[in-house]
């Protein structure tokens, strides 16, 4: 069941992913992001690929989907994370402790140990799943169009303001279902992607700066889904120590 939700959400969020994984797409609208000390860019073989957020100095955060290749396990050597700035051509190199990588058995989420990062980690939620009807900011980077998202790649980080939707709204059909591992929003300001998948969706007023989901699937036009990030504490704190 696991394997098979992973290849429809690559199939949903990032279809180029299956040939050769270009990097994918990020915020569609939107605007400039001008913080995110958490934010992480994931690169494979050298191209933008998804994003992640540090929620230690050593523990990244990402979707687990981002790390398969038709139905394969990516290499860590694959694998690099540029951290510590807002575009990502001047951030930090970073890459996983080899095997130290583990996926949820329950949601779209992978966490990856790092060499400790020069880096403000994101607070984790201490109050309770995120509540429809409030706002949350997802952030990341990559494509800022439709059509052929390698074209408009992003080198800065960019965010979308999005309103979280309860689980039974029809509009959540494909995004989130209630009682399950994921919530859905719509779109305020701008629409994430591909290239986001994996990246941090984050609360807003007295929550900003704590992570409230992973952000997994979009249609890139209204509507997005996001693991929650509360339902998983168990097991965050469990790999993480």
């Amino acid at each position: 069941m696991r394997l098979r939700r992973l290849l429809v959400l690559l199939a949903l969020v990032a279809p180029a992913t299956l040939a050769t994984a270009p990097a994918a797409s990020a915020v569609i609208g939107g605007s400039v992001s001008t913080s995110g000390p958490w934010a992480v860019r994931m690169l494979v073989d050298g191209k933008g690929e998804c994003t992640g957020t540090a929620i230690t100095r050593e523990w990244i955060i990402s979707a687990s989907h981002c790390f398969f290749e038709q139905a394969e396990a990516i290499a860590d050597t694959r694998i690099e994370f540029h951290v510590g700035h807002l575009d990502q051509r001047k951030g930090t190199v970073v890459r996983p402790v080899p095997g130290s990588r583990q996926g949820s058995a329950d949601a779209d989420m992978m966490l990856i140990k790092v060499p400790p990062m020069a880096v403000t980690p994101a607070k984790l939620p201490a109050t309770g799943p995120v509540r429809p009807g409030r706002h949350v900011r997802q952030y990341g980077w990559g494509a800022t169009c439709q059509g052929d998202e390698n074209s408009c790649q992003s080198d800065v980080l960019k965010q979308s303001l999005l309103r979280v939707l309860a689980a039974d709204d029809p509009r959540c059909d494909g995004f989130a279902v209630p009682g399950g591992t994921d919530f859905c929003t719509t779109s305020v300001t701008g629409i994430p992607a591909g290239g986001d998948s994996g990246g941090p969706v984050m609360g807003t007023g007295a929550a900003a700066g704590t992570l409230v989901g992973v952000f997994d699937t979009s249609d890139r036009d209204t509507m997005a889904g996001a693991g929650d990030v509360f339902r998983q504490l168990s097991w965050i704190r469990r790999v993480i120590g």
